[in-house]
């Protein structure tokens, strides 16, 4: 039966030199096939779509004429009809001529005759060539060459992805007819893929030969009207699980476990040999399963139609076995021996720190980029820099002080500190299956070495070494460093003791300095900041919920004119745009300590515990106040005693005109914000200022909703003044 297909182009339409020239042109991917009946059932299965094995190869099907075209004519080539011959002579008899093998078989020599060449191999053609022209001339020499070749008619049928009629080059083969075609469909077959000539089988190709093992010696080449039948497909297995191509295999009849194993490329190194299971259907009627030995006798076993082979990995099971994991310098997986204890496996307390720890202290020596000093100001500060300090020679002892180094190089931890008080081996009990928890002394087992924390292990325990980070241990076991930063006699970072309180840490230090303004002194807390941080997240969140929230009530209400939905959509993008600049904001964790403008000295600061990373800063007193706003003259100005907040707003030239005076506010040095009230602006006014604090006078907002209301208000009075006029008129 003839299926109409496109036909590919002939290729006598173009010379041997424009196809040598034309680019090669691949044609676009087939359309993907529906999954068989078979393919679905194992899916419902296995939760897997299963390929057909082979089917990749004919995803895209290239176009083979040029390159077939362009190849050298092989010897045993018979020349035929449509073929172009190129034959050369000169001596006695001299002539080049381009002649085409007419249906007869023959062709037309100048001077010489007709020349029948029909089904002669191109080895022979010289010969006979030279034969033939020898019968007239004498004494010459001649090369004859196949020109274009001529194209041939086969037919593909059966369960071909693409049947049809193929007009091809008479140089292509079975499996170039194949790719010309798409290959077998989804319900084809590729074990027996016919080849008939005038009634007889020339071949039975198996395309297995040629997937798995490269064989392509049961190609032949094709004639004009030749036949490829596609069968059915086979005996149909489906293989998952650990083998290196799992995927939907055809086998022949009485093929065994093995075979399909090696057609699948064997099965992977993770593959397990105690089983392999079955799952067999019997008679069309019921499933049953079954397992067979990975063995000589159970890979001999024969398969059936619609059988699910499954391929078991091994269990990851680590027999004699440890495992160290945590804050160490070598974690992973250490081989057991009777006897074996935790002083074993942690030796000392070097093999507890982490290697992250050692990069960061190497980076610590690596110079600064250029452009972190001036010219002149990198030399030998930064090579004898070193954690926690500088060079000896610039070490300054205030008891327990770490001295700052040099300029751009900050004191802090390199890595969480190591949890002593708590370790812990987790065992599975071989008798119940059971995870325990067994915990120790890590202090006391690597810096005490005390006995009855060395512990003896097990085959496949697990230890457990953490650090601060992992569990928080107790304020009195925490490492804690503190910067003081600014007028302080000795300003560093220092190592808080255990219980000691920020005025203790500042005596240790050698208290203030006679120019310290506690009044505007900044002290920032790392826990207090992440806590700052979330709450701004959380309220930007909110915010953006309301506007989406609007954003949908404004574009499914219809009411409304075009203006108002474009100052509705031109308010939303403002909103959009202020929801960015606050998801830009970042806590600075600040304490308002609450410290009184005249305080002075250590006794008044206040007895709080400390926490590391917290960081006081205590600025010298400063000599200005600031006006910002909608003044005039935003500037700052000389600090006077008796001014006041009239006072400095005069100096700042007064608000202007966009000022809105009812919102005024100060924001303190301490970081206290008094702000105007509707009742108080006489006393607002008179407000005391002091060293640092700073007048902010905002601009006038107008809120969409005010200015509508002022708008549609304004639109109802003017339709009642032209309504009562009008009646006016008709009086």
């Amino acid at each position: 039966m003839r299926s109409a297909s496109p036909q590919v182009a002939e290729p006598q339409e173009l010379s041997r030199e424009e196809t040598r020239k034309a680019p090669r042109v691949e044609a676009p991917e087939l359309p993907p096939e529906a999954l068989t009946e078979f393919q679905t059932f194992v899916g419902s299965t296995t939760g897997q779509t299963l390929p057909i094995f082979g089917a990749q190869l004919f995803k895209t099907v290239p176009s083979t004429f040029a390159p077939l075209d362009q190849t050298p004519i092989p010897l045993d080539y018979r020349i035929g009809p449509g073929d172009e011959l190129r034959i050369r002579t000169w001596g006695q008899i001299s002539f080049q001529v381009n002649v085409r093998v007419d249906r007869s078989g023959e062709i037309f020599l100048p001077q010489v005759g007709p020349v029948h060449v029909a089904n002669l191999p191109f080895a022979d053609l010289d010969a006979h060539l030279r034969e033939a022209i020898g019968r007239v001339y004498h004494n010459f020499e001649l090369t004859v060459d196949v020109g274009q070749i001529r194209s041939i008619q086969v037919y593909v049928t059966g369960q071909a992805r693409r049947p049809g009629v193929y007009t091809i080059s008479s140089l292509s083969s079975l499996v170039d007819a194949l790719f010309s075609s798409g290959g077998p469909s989804a319900q084809g077959s590729m074990r027996h893929i016919l080849l008939r000539r005038g009634g007889v089988v020339v071949t039975d190709f198996d395309l297995y030969d040629l997937l798995i093992q490269g064989d392509k010696s049961k190609d032949v080449k094709l004639q004009s009207e030749d036949v490829i039948f596609i069968p059915p497909a086979g005996i149909q297995i489906a293989l998952i699980g650990s083998v290196r191509t799992a995927a939907i295999y055809e086998l022949r009849k009485n093929e065994s476990l093995a075979e399909l194993l090696a057609d699948a490329g064997g099965v992977t190194s993770t593959s397990s040999d105690a089983r392999i299971s079955i799952e067999r259907i019997d008679n069309h009627r019921e499933r049953h399963a079954m397992e067979v030995s990975s063995d000589a006798a159970g890979l001999a076993t024969s398969l059936s139609d619609g059988d699910l082979v499954r391929v078991y990995s091994i269990v990851p099971l680590y027999r004699k076995t440890v495992i160290l994991r945590g804050n160490t310098a070598n974690p992973g997986r250490f081989a057991w021996t009777p006897g074996m204890r935790l002083s074993d496996l942690i030796p000392d307390k070097e093999s507890l720190i982490t290697r992250n720890y050692w990069w960061k202290r190497a980076q610590l020596g690596l110079p600064a980029p250029e452009s972190a000093d001036a010219p002149g100001q990198a030399g030998a500060a930064q090579q004898e820099q070193s954690l926690g300090g500088t060079s000896l020679a610039a070490t300054q002892n205030v008891g327990n002080k770490v001295p700052l180094p040099a300029q751009h190089t900050e004191v802090r931890a390199l890595a969480p500190e190591i949890d002593w008080t708590y370790a812990v081996i987790e065992r599975l009990e071989a008798a119940s299956l059971k995870s325990t928890l067994i915990p120790f002394d890590l202090g006391k087992l690597v810096l005490q070495h005390d006995a009855s924390q060395d512990l003896e292990l097990q085959p496949g325990d697990v230890i457990s070494i953490f650090s601060e980070a992992d569990i928080r241990v107790p304020v009195a076991q925490q490492t804690k460093l503190i910067t003081l930063d600014g007028e302080f006699a000795h300003a560093g970072v220092y190592e808080a003791r255990p219980g000691e309180t920020l005025r203790q840490l500042v005596e240790r230090a050698g208290g203030l300095t006679a120019d310290a303004y506690l009044y505007g002194s900044e002290y920032t807390r790392e826990a207090t900041r992440a806590l700052q941080q979330a709450r701004i997240d959380e309220y930007v969140r909110s915010q953006s919920i309301q506007i989406q929230r609007s954003s949908l009530s404004i574009a499914s209400s219809s009411i409304g004119s075009q203006q108002e939905m474009a100052s509705a959509e031109a308010a939303q993008r403002s909103e959009q745009e202020m929801l960015a600049d606050m998801r830009k904001i970042r806590a600075t964790g600040r304490i308002v300590l609450k410290f009184k403008p005249d305080s002075r000295g250590v006794e008044s600061l206040p007895d709080i515990a400390l926490e590391g990373g917290d960081h006081f800063l205590v600025p010298s007193v400063p000599a200005t106040v600031s006006v910002v706003g909608a003044v005039y003259d935003q500037n700052s100005f000389l600090f006077a005693k008796d001014l006041r907040v009239g006072d400095y707003l005069r100096e700042a030239g007064g608000a202007t005109r966009e000022a809105d005076r009812s919102r005024m506010f100060i924001m303190r040095a301490d970081g206290e914000v008094v702000s105007r009230t509707p009742w108080s602006g006489g006393e607002f006014n008179n407000q005391r200022i002091y060293p640092g604090d700073t007048i902010l006078v905002p601009e006038k907002t107008f809120k969409p909703s005010v200015m509508r209301g002022l708008i549609d208000w304004s639109q109802v009075f003017s339709q009642f003044a032209l309504g009562a006029a009008a009646m006016n008129q008709l009086k």
